[in-house]
């Protein structure tokens, strides 16, 4: 594991700003979501989907790619010759079921095949080889390209899915260590005001002005302020722990020192810029968009299987050309050339009409699949937006409350002051002060927290 503050390259990562004297470093939500981004092992594997796409579409490029193949066979025997053939041939695909094909054979020998037999100069030929049924505009070529095309956009949507997960589990990691660090400073000063009460019940005490039981009880009270301190303390770690899960250099994890701190609570990491309808947002979530090219790729596939149920019939012509003794140029005759054709054709197609029920099926349920995740995100952002304004609501209920546990605290300091008031008294009123502003802590997180689910629903968690 590496250190921060062992490399000064990973300080400069990391560092926003620093305190005055304090050691402290402050980690920007931006700067955090940079570092996952460049960094974690599954926002690579994320771009991987990019590069697997490519690869598909070159490989479905290569089945326009031409082909040249040889080949030379020759049996001697008996002090014989039976005979020699040489054969190359060239062929070149199209986008259509037709394919130039082209070549070269020379042949000779005592015991040669009389159809084989050429003359020392060889025989050249140059044709076309077409599908006129099955396979003439929907083939296994096109069916390979068009599925390419669509992977593209398939894959793109998979790696939104793979990063919108991987940010969204990190940035609810990244409020949970934000809230804890804002529950502590609330402690902490807990434990200086306790600390005061303490020491000025205790002055007090020796001054003959207040009983003992004021000062055990001042006492108890600073214990449970260093108590609540310590819980808080392995709560604190525990999410930092957890956000040290999303934090790599250099293809090693990342250990964060005590140090180092969340940005300041009171900023604003989240922005809702997106206000379109829900149906218009639940549209635009890759999860929706990747069923859609699903079904895209279904449906190509659905073609070729329909077009399975024609009948195979291939055309062959190639117009043969001989050289002349005294020339290097193959001279061409109309009445010199091969023809003849394939056909074939299953006496019942039940394999084809099995095949397009399948096709079917996975289509509707697909279909279903789409009807059903449009329906739980539709539910879920306006659910998500429900809950916003409702935890907006309760924000700024406790804000007030807070506020007013406040006033009510420093009255009561005041009238402590002038012997008016106990230490129980004033412990009531902090102890309702601190709850309040750890409750306004925890119910700002979870605002915060619902707004991360509905970017998250609408696909606008990660921002250029």
């Amino acid at each position: 594991m590496k250190i921060i503050g062992r490399c000064f390259f990973c300080w400069i990562l990391f560092i926003s700003h620093a305190y005055g004297q304090s050691e402290n470093t402050i980690i920007t939500y931006e700067q955090y979501l940079v570092n996952i981004l460049k960094h974690h092992p599954v926002a690579k594997q994320a771009n991987l989907k990019t590069d697997l796409a490519n690869a598909q579409w070159l490989n479905a490029k290569g089945n326009f790619d031409p082909t040249l193949s040889s080949n030379w066979n020759q049996k001697n025997f008996d002090d014989k010759l039976y005979y020699r053939q040489f054969q190359a041939r060239v062929e070149v695909p199209t986008r259509i079921g037709i394919d130039v094909v082209g070549g070269y054979e020379n042949t000779e020998g005592n015991f040669l095949n009389p159809e084989n037999k050429t003359d020392s100069y060889g025989l050249w030929n140059v044709g076309i080889e077409a599908n006129l049924l099955q396979g003439l505009l929907v083939n296994e070529r096109n069916t390979a390209l068009a599925q390419a095309r669509v992977f593209k956009d398939m894959a793109f949507n998979q790696q939104q899915i793979i990063l919108n997960e991987l940010i969204y589990t990190a940035s609810f990691a990244y409020l949970e260590w934000q809230k804890y660090n804002a529950f502590e400073s609330v402690i902490q000063e807990n434990i200086q005001l306790a600390q005061t009460y303490f020491e000025n019940t205790r002055t007090s005490f020796l001054n003959g002005e207040k009983t003992a039981m004021d000062t055990l009880e001042a006492m108890i009270i600073l214990q449970d302020a260093n108590t609540l301190f310590q819980f808080n303390e392995a709560a604190r770690s525990k999410s930092q722990q957890r956000l040290e899960n999303f934090l790599w250099m250099d293809g090693e994890p990342i250990a964060l020192q005590q140090t180092v701190l969340p940005q300041d609570f009171a900023d604003v990491l989240f922005v809702i810029q997106d206000l379109s309808s829900a149906a218009n947002l639940v549209n635009n979530n890759p999860m929706i968009l990747e069923k859609l090219n699903k079904q895209s790729m279904l449906e190509i596939e659905q073609k070729l299987k329909r077009e399975k149920l024609k009948p195979k019939l291939k055309a062959k012509y190639n117009p043969l050309l001989a050289t002349a003794e005294n020339s290097i140029v193959p001279s061409y005759s109309a009445s010199d050339y091969k023809w003849g054709f394939d056909f074939s054709m299953p006496l019942f197609l039940r394999s084809e009409r099995a095949n397009i029920q399948i096709g079917k099926i996975k289509m509707e349920e697909n279909l279903l699949d789409i009807d059903n995740k449009r329906n739980e995100l539709l539910n879920k952002i306006e659910n998500s937006m429900e809950q916003q304004s409702i935890l907006d609501q309760q924000v700024q209920l406790q804000e007030q409350n807070v506020a007013g546990y406040k006033q009510l605290l420093d009255g009561e300091n005041e009238k402590f002051r002038f012997g008016e008031s106990s230490v129980f008294l004033v412990n009531k009123r902090q102890e309702k002060y601190v709850n309040g502003r750890i409750k306004l802590i925890s119910t700002a997180v979870k605002q915060r927290m619902e707004v991360l689910n509905y970017l998250y629903y609408t696909n606008d968690l990660i921002v250029e």
